[in-house]
């Protein structure tokens, strides 16, 4: 395991990340921080409890959630886009490093930007709306494994685009009508039976709701459905990055 070249490249897309500081935090805080002031503030006051829980604490998991994965696959993406859009890609592919380290580097880094962003936009929930963390390891557990696994999506939508259309087309199309649609704002019990049934279909609903449950120890599914569903994913988006290697696809950039 060549250990140097891992760390060179999550440390330059570290540093990429941090000279760009307000883009990549300031933004995304401010816009969720917004969402906590109109749903949580505002017209949480006014409405009743869900499961128990005010409805502004009720959706914070929901709205990290939203930030999570598209930020993760957003940074994931845009990692080892910009190397082949700039033609830079070639001196990686021309170092004495494996598919596995070169992974490890650029998801590695997305990863930990996304775990970062979570946990800012968290601490800045507490100004907005008061809620707690009945299990925080299990939290931290779920933030990790989500930033990874949808790090790691990001990156095959990297590989996979030719363009910056194609970067943009699954975020905005699939995954952010997907987590609006899986249970961030509501809980799915409110649906009526035939919607219900068909939410259940909608793979972002297993990752809010064991998140949720981190919180404050209710989920619209079980905790171990929602954490396999996640283990689930993850396992196939490392063996599409697995198959890509293999066949040689990284090399079309």
């Amino acid at each position: 395991m060549n250990v140097h070249a891992i760390r060179a490249i999550y440390q330059f897309e570290m540093n990429r990340w941090i000279r760009t500081i307000v883009q990549s935090v300031a933004a995304p805080v401010i816009s969720t921080s917004l969402y906590f002031v109109v749903f949580g503030a505002v017209i949480g006051a006014r409405m009743a409890s869900v499961d128990g829980v005010s409805y502004g604490a009720f959706i914070v998991p929901g709205l990290l959630m939203l930030s999570i994965l598209t930020e993760s696959v957003s940074n994931g993406s845009f990692g080892i886009y910009m190397p082949k859009f700039a033609g830079t890609i070639y001196e990686v592919l021309s170092a004495p490093i494996s598919s596995a380290e070169v992974v490890l580097g650029y998801v590695g880094a997305a990863a930990t930007k996304s775990m970062v962003l979570g946990l800012v936009i968290l601490a800045t929930a507490r100004i907005f709306v008061p809620y707690e963390i009945n299990h925080p390891f299990v939290m931290l557990g779920f933030l990790a494994l989500t930033s990874v696994t949808f790090s790691l999506f990001g990156f095959l939508i990297g590989i996979w685009a030719d363009g910056w259309e194609k970067l943009s087309i699954i975020p905005t199309l699939v995954i952010t009508p997907l987590t609006f649609l899986g249970g961030s704002f509501y809980s799915i019990d409110m649906l009526p039976g035939v919607w219900k049934t068909i939410a259940l279909f909608n793979p972002v609903v297993y990752l809010v709701s064991g998140f949720r449950w981190s919180f404050y120890g209710v989920s619209d599914v079980g905790v171990g459905v929602s954490l396999a569903a996640t283990l689930g994913f993850l396992v196939v988006c490392l063996a599409a990055v697995a198959w890509i290697f293999r066949t040689g696809w990284r090399l079309k950039t």
